[in-house]
């Protein structure tokens, strides 16, 4: 059985970690062999340059941003993610190329297509099966991220006029592919989240 690329997107404090966990757990149960991944990150040059990219410190041009993000995509997609789904897992991704569309694309103002192109190539063509969209208002976000007591990494820092056109971004993205990406409501309880999760897989799932 070939594997499966179920990718999750939202803004920052949408929950995302969370869904990634409680799907992870809920696929296990069902006896599927499952591997989750977060980007940037899941191999070693991807974690390294994960940690270029967040760094509040550093000037990072918006082109070289999402160059940077490209590469340790590249690298995650050929070192890890293929063989896995060769494998035939199921693959549950904490960010994908959605999210360079929406960040770089349409919050740096690059354009969704030039970045579409540069991810086409970095990927090799490698879709997602299903995506899985938490949609959240700013309040909400804001309370979590609030919550969490972490550092704010670079991109955290871009400003409200950033993330509201992400988050537009993501909307359009939803609408223009409804077959694959399928959007959720991240403000709910995260039981009730899962649940939409795992109807929203239907077909997937054997």
């Amino acid at each position: 059985m070939a594997g499966r690329l179920i990718t999750i997107e939202g803004l920052d404090g949408s929950g995302k970690s969370t869904l990634v966990a409680g799907l992870t757990a809920e696929l296990e149960s069902r006896s599927l062999p499952v591997t989750a991944l977060r980007e940037p990150g899941g191999v070693e040059l991807a974690e390294r340059l994960r940690d270029l990219v967040k760094d509040p410190s550093l000037e990072v041009n918006a082109r070289a941003e999402a160059l940077i993000y490209a590469a340790a995509r590249a690298q995650l997609v050929s070192e890890l993610l293929l063989p896995l789904l060769e494998e035939g897992r199921f693959v549950v991704l904490d960010r994908y190329i959605d999210s360079s569309l929406a960040y770089q694309g349409a919050g740096r103002g690059l354009g969704i297509e030039a970045v579409a192109q540069i991810n086409q190539f970095a990927s090799g063509g490698l879709a997602a099966d299903r995506t899985l969209y938490l949609r959240v208002d700013a309040a909400t976000r804001a309370s979590r991220i609030g919550e969490r007591g972490e550092a704010t990494d670079r991109l955290e820092l871009a400003g409200d006029e950033f993330f509201t056109l992400a988050a537009a971004a993501y909307d359009e993205l939803a609408a223009a592919e409804p077959q694959r990406i399928r959007v959720l409501d991240g403000a709910a309880a995260p039981d009730l989240v899962l649940a939409a999760a795992i109807d929203a897989l239907s077909g997937l799932l054997p």
